[in-house]
């Protein structure tokens, strides 16, 4: 997640950012991802002209609603078997089981929810899988939440961007925020986690 979003988009460019966001949703390894950041940067970048904001909303959607179908299905093929499978730098059971946690806090909606939470957005369609929801209830909340979480992101950079001046300026004290912000779950999670340890 430390990985610079502008670095990145200069250099794998609109394919790029579509194949991350894929990637961020529906592998494994695509957890380290910087999602959030990525796709308000990319607004940003659009927003001066360098990218089709059409391009990269409709692009990124699909790519974020494919790769979490992806991830439902390698869970619902896969199941329990990935609890028992050995640890690598990549996979880490402990990942899965906190997913396992946030579904069964927050029910279905933990598909659209987990969208704008790192690492939980990429294992939380695993856990759906794993826990045989019925895919017709599992792509409802999967394209609601992939709509709002990418139009969301691209469009709050996309505006910001249109009316900052110099936005490039702020891009990174502002990515740095986004992830501050995304991650506060699990910051908050990992507190009360230690507060109430005996």
């Amino acid at each position: 997640m430390l990985l610079d979003p502008i670095v990145i988009i200069k250099a794998v460019g609109i394919i790029g950012i579509i194949l991350i966001v894929f990637a961020e949703t529906g592998l494994f390894f695509g957890f380290f991802f910087p999602g959030d950041s990525l796709l308000f940067t990319a607004g940003i970048f659009a927003s001066q002209g360098f990218f089709s904001i059409g391009v990269l909303l409709v692009g990124c959607i699909i790519a974020a609603i494919l790769g979490d179908s992806v991830g439902y299905w390698s869970g619902k093929k896969y199941g329990r078997k990935l609890f028992d499978r050995d640890e690598s730098f990549f996979f880490k059971r402990k990942r899965l089981y906190d997913a396992e946690i946030f579904y069964e806090k927050h029910g279905k909606s933990t598909i659209i929810i987990a969208r704008f939470v790192p690492i939980i957005r990429t294992f939380a369609p695993i856990v759906a899988g794993i826990g045989k929801m019925q895919y017709r209830t599992f792509i409802s909340y999967n394209i609601f939440g992939g709509i709002s979480w990418v139009a969301g992101m691209l469009l709050l950079g996309y505006f910001l961007g249109g009316i900052i001046p110099n936005p490039d300026t702020y891009i990174i004290p502002i990515a740095f925020l986004i992830i501050i912000i995304s991650f506060m779950p699990i910051i908050v999670k990992m507190i009360r986690f230690k507060l109430n340890r005996p």
